[in-house]
């Protein structure tokens, strides 16, 4: 709670804040060019989120994947690795669960559940220790072998889904067991029966556990000082190549985490897909807008999962097409991206208060 605090009260947080200002306000003049009045299409984005328990439900679980894989981004991105590959990693972790939650039966709830969590997440983790693998072992960089193992993990669960779990005449696999399922009724019904589950609960433990890792282990001393400086971390007898497989298997495994619960707590089946879902992708704009900061993740994904799941209270409420969110959301990562032009910005605040903490 104090890192979250004093992150709250820092400079990034400030910026981060200022930048999703300014894109809205980006947003809010595209849309007066367009012919759209940006005050009606603000006010249905924000009734499509909040108008109803079910709304609100929905967009925690739109917020869920965004976390887990916004975090999987800013890990890699903490040890000195960019990690491109949550996607595949998403996916991978998915069809792990899938494979375990289908064909195995007669388990308890108590064991079924947690073996399939595992399990998925093990093969997300291991599907990004092989990027780290091959960096450490050949200096293969790793953005070009994430990219390519997005590709390699669509098509491999495509064809497990296709070959052992595929439903006859469907494309889709069979319906997970029951004692699989990771849902919450009882929460769900109190939303008005949105998909809640319990990889909302796991998401925030998640990002507790990624500042416990990086901050409060020698663990995470080790992988934060090879993503520094690995000349100087094998000078101080770190194992380097070890550390970097470490850290992509760490940022795997939140990856297929976020994958895992989409299966076990959402749809309960995967299809045989023609394009990956995104959400790996969007972990990377998710991480940009949480400064690689575990608790900015976390407000990150708010605030894209919320713009996601209200882009439709736009196109209904307002007739604004849904492509107007997505200028939205990426004038937000601009600014934040470019923190020079924010802090420009900023610039008269700083002085006046500069000048009035010289005057105290």
């Amino acid at each position: 709670m104090g890192k979250l605090l004093r992150w709250i009260g820092s400079d990034s947080f400030v910026v981060s804040l200022v930048a999703i200002l300014l894109g809205l306000i980006c947003g809010a003049i595209i849309m007066l060019i367009g012919g759209y009045n940006p005050i009606v299409a603000y006010i249905a984005l924000f009734q499509k989120i909040f108008g109803s328990p079910y709304d609100i439900g929905e967009t925690i679980r739109e917020i869920t994947p965004l976390i887990l894989t916004g975090l999987s981004v800013a890990f890699a991105f903490r040890t000195g690795l960019f990690n491109i590959g949550a996607e595949g990693q998403f996916l991978i972790g998915m069809t792990g669960a899938t494979f375990v939650g289908v064909k195995l039966s007669g388990l308890p709830w108590i064991v079924h559940a947690p073996l399939a969590v595992i399990v998925g997440a093990l093969a997300g983790g291991l599907w990004g220790a092989l990027a780290g693998w091959l960096k450490a072992s050949r200096g293969v960089n790793e953005v070009i072998t994430t990219i390519m193992l997005n590709w390699i993990g669509l098509f491999l669960s495509n064809y497990i889904v296709a070959s052992f779990l595929l439903q006859p005449g469907q494309q889709r696999s069979y319906m997970i067991q029951d004692t699989a399922s990771m849902s919450l009724p009882w929460l769900a019904a109190a939303f008005g029966n949105a998909r809640l589950h319990w990889g909302t609960v796991v998401a925030l433990l998640a990002a507790v556990v990624f500042y416990i890792i990086l901050w409060r282990t020698k663990l995470g001393y080790e992988l934060r000082a090879v993503g520094h400086n690995p000349h100087a971390a094998q000078y101080a007898g770190m194992n380097v190549n070890r550390r970097m497989v470490t850290a992509m298997f760490t940022a795997g495994i939140f990856a297929g985490l976020a994958g895992v619960f989409e299966v076990l707590g959402v749809f309960h089946y995967q299809t045989v897909m023609a394009a990956s879902p995104g959400y790996g992708f969007d972990g990377i704009a998710v991480s940009l807008l949480g400064m690689n900061n575990p608790f900015g993740v976390v407000l990150g994904a708010a605030l894209f999962g919320g713009l996601t799941y209200g882009s439709a209270g736009m196109s209904f409420g307002a007739d604004v097409p849904p492509e107007i969110i997505r200028i939205v959301i990426g004038s937000v990562i601009f600014f934040v991206a470019t923190q020079g032009i924010v802090r420009y910005v900023l610039l008269p605040f700083y002085k006046r208060r500069g000048k009035e903490v010289a005057k105290a």
